[in-house]
Formats: C-alpha cells, sequence, structure tokens
C-alpha cells in the first residue's frame, strides 16, 4: 500500500516541477533563437519560446510554410549608427527594388537624419529598436514606454515616418516585454535567419556568409542582417540576385503581420 502513494506522489512532484519551468519560462528573462533546419526547411523554435505569437511576436511566415507555391522572405536589419555601409545597403535596395524594414536607434535618426528620410521616400519601414538599446527584459512598463517612445518622438521631430513594429535589444525579452509593447500599439518583430555579423572587427568572409544565407533560407524567413557589416554591404546585391533567381519575393512587415 506504502509503495501505490509513493509513486504517484512522485510523478505528481515531477508534473508540478516541469509546469513551474514553463511558467518560469514565459515570466523571467529569455533570448530570442531559432534552430536552423536542413534541405531549405523552416526555422524551428523551442517550446518555450512559442508563446511569443500569442503576444503579438512575430518570426516566421506560417502562410508560406514548407512546401508553399508562392515563395516570400522578408529582410529586416537592425541600424544604431553609420559607418558607410547603410548608405550602401539603401543603394543596393534601390538598384534592385526590393523593400526592407530598419529597426533603428535614436543616435541613428539625429546623426543621420537624412539617411532615415531617404528610407522613407524609398518605400522601407522604419521601426523601433529603441532610443538607447538597453535590455528591456526584466524593466518596468514605465522604463519599456519612456524608450519606445523617446524614439518615436526622435524620429517625428525630424519628419520621418514609424511604423508599428518592435525589436527588442540584444533578441533579450519576457512575457512582460511583449505585452507592454503590444499595448503600446506594437508589434514585436523577431526572426528566423540570422548569424554572427554585428562585429566589424570580426567580420565572415564574404564568400562564407553568402553560403551561410543561402544554405539556410526557407519559405517565409525573416532575415535579421546589421548593415554595418561591410560583408553584408558586399554580399546583399547577390543576395538579393540569387534570391529572385530562385523564385523568391521580398515582402514586406505589413504584409507579415496582416497590416
Amino acid at each position: 500500500m506504502k509503495r501505490m502513494i509513493t509513486l504517484p506522489a512522485c510523478i505528481l512532484m515531477l508534473v508540478c516541477c516541469l509546469i513551474l519551468e514553463i511558467g518560469a519560462a514565459t515570466t523571467g528573462e529569455l533570448h530570442w533563437y531559432c534552430t536552423r533546419q536542413k534541405a531549405h526547411r523552416q526555422a524551428l523554435v523551442s517550446p518555450e519560446l512559442r508563446f511569443v505569437e500569442e503576444c503579438g511576436g512575430y518570426y516566421i511566415d506560417h502562410a508560406h510554410g514548407d512546401g508553399a507555391v508562392e515563395k516570400v522572405v522578408y529582410l529586416t536589419f537592425d541600424a544604431g549608427y553609420e559607418n558607410g555601409n547603410v548608405e550602401q545597403i539603401l543603394n543596393t535596395l534601390k538598384e534592385t527594388g526590393t523593400p526592407a524594414a530598419f529597426f533603428v536607434l535614436k543616435h541613428l535618426v539625429s546623426a543621420n537624419t537624412d539617411l532615415l528620410r531617404r528610407m522613407n521616400q524609398e518605400g522601407h519601414l522604419v521601426c523601433n529598436h529603441t532610443a538607447t538599446h538597453p535590455n528591456l527584459a526584466n524593466a518596468s512598463k514605465e522604463k519599456i514606454q519612456s524608450e519606445l517612445q523617446a524614439l518615436e518622438q526622435a524620429c517625428g521631430e525630424a519628419g520621418i515616418r514609424t511604423a508599428p513594429y518592435f525589436r527588442p535589444p540584444e533578441g533579450s525579452f519576457s512575457k512582460e516585454l511583449l505585452l507592454c509593447a503590444k499595448e503600446l500599439g506594437y508589434k514585436t518583430i523577431f526572426w528566423s535567419f540570422a548569424y554572427a555579423d554585428w562585429d566589424n572587427a570580426r567580420q565572415m568572409a564574404p564568400e562564407k556568409a553568402l553560403r551561410c544565407v543561402m544554405d539556410n533560407i526557407h519559405n517565409g524567413a525573416v532575415l535579421l542582417l546589421h548593415p554595418t557589416s561591410a560583408t553584408n554591404a558586399k554580399i546583399l546585391p547577390q543576395v538579393i540576385s540569387e534570391l529572385k533567381a530562385q523564385g523568391y519575393r521580398f515582402g514586406t512587415l505589413d504584409e507579415l503581420c496582416g497590416a
């Protein structure tokens, strides 16, 4: 009789622990990542991160999933400053007629206002990456609101239109952050492909970077690239050319999010 009571108790304890772990995963600080798949299948996220789509978050286009007839990808950039490569990337986008979304910081708005106006004029979306790039995963609602509105205000004062899309700095987030951004009218945009391109002192060789992108492309992909990367500036024309040759078109975040 004693054994019959002990076994269910152990199972009950294990279930409770799992529930607590899942609950903690949706309330504490998390870091966004996707697992790449072979044969150009869509990237996957772990079960603990799937809740983001219930909180106004996007990272991939499920409507254009594996096996879909139409092929579409979404090009997004995180831009905090200009070093000549952002302008070069804009030139490539203009020459190829390719739309993109730029998640920007306040510094770029104030230091390179004309560049941001050009993004507007050429049909790109200027989006919110916060004013000063802090980790907001455990920030108060007041702090989150302050960062997002400060970027909005800087853009507004410079005559730059912003789109209602937000990307958390460092890819660090929490359920509370997503819900707060949603309350402020934002959709949170993550990604299904990225690579180590942010450190200008440690750039991947262009040939290797190109293969990394092309080997891991998948239908419905949201690509995250840093436009300050000299490698990205160099390979972007070929990335766009090869993707179009493979039948992909470039969608917009308005399309992805049903705006």
